[in-house]
């Protein structure tokens, strides 16, 4: 009973030592984003930019296949049940609200979670491990300023700019398999679409989106500044990294599916 309790209490106090160093982090990272440009300390604009191409742009071809075959896949499943009451024409209505409530961005949340915040853990490892991080703060560098917060900036403009894009080719994608496979048409797929589409699933689907691109980018972060080990430990957390980024997009997910349902 003793070891169990103990147990218990290391993961507790493991956990809410997690909690504290996330938060001084974010604080960290809104000061060299906000407050700091505003007192004349620049932020590192070209960075952002580089990060933003690789976060955004280079991600776009693997989140913009993914999100087409699932549209593809939806398309089809519905009309095994729809086609039994001659309603294929509603595999619209179906396709669009998934794609903009809830695949979209869900999927290109975790292609850039395994994509981009494994990269960003492995980047800060290996600059931990290489005491480069040490290098930055001897010579007066903050590293959050150096490191974090680019990254930031980049991950919250890129998530959602990507979400939006698979959105539309997710939609695509259910209405190529709809009116070649299935056999509706394509006029009446896309006034079906326009018809079933409004602003809230719009909005639900964005602002996931950003609330995904923040978790990814933290959590890449914080596993990177806790790399002990050498290569081993870059590895470990590297994987912890992905894994805790999913886990978060889900419960994140989750939270605003619920809120949005009463609201």
């Amino acid at each position: 009973m003793i070891d169990v309790v103990g147990q218990v209490g290391r993961w507790a106090l493991s956990q809410l030592s997690a909690a504290l160093q996330v938060s001084v982090l974010v604080v960290d990272t809104f000061v060299w984003l906000v407050i700091a440009p505003l007192k004349g300390k620049g932020l590192r604009w070209r960075s952002a930019i580089e990060h933003t191409v690789e976060f955004g742009v280079r991600s776009l071809p693997i989140v913009g296949m993914i999100c087409f075959l699932i549209g593809v896949i939806i398309a089809l499943q519905a009309s095994y049940t729809l086609d039994q009451f001659g309603a294929n024409r509603y595999i619209a209505d179906l396709v669009a609200v998934s794609a903009l409530r809830e695949l979209a961005p869900l999927m290109t949340a975790i292609l850039i979670a395994g994509r981009c915040g494994s990269a960003i853990t492995a980047e800060i490892g290996t600059m931990k491990v290489n005491e480069e991080l040490d290098a930055l703060e001897v010579m007066g560098v903050n590293p959050v300023k150096y490191l974090v917060a680019p990254k930031f900036l980049a991950m919250v403009i890129s998530v959602p700019s990507v979400t939006a894009i698979a959105m539309f080719i997710m939609i695509a994608g259910g209405w190529a398999s709809a009116v070649f496979v299935v056999g509706v048409e394509p006029i009446v797929y896309v006034n079906q679409t326009v018809g079933s589409i409004v602003e809230k699933d719009l909005l639900t689907g964005m602002i996931k989106s950003v609330f995904f691109g923040v978790a990814i980018c933290w959590v890449g972060v914080y596993r990177g500044f806790q790399v002990e080990g050498g290569a081993e430990g870059v590895g470990r957390q590297t994987t912890a990294s992905v894994v805790t980024a999913i886990f978060l997009i889900i419960i994140v997910d989750l939270i605003f599916t619920v809120l949005f349902y009463y609201v």
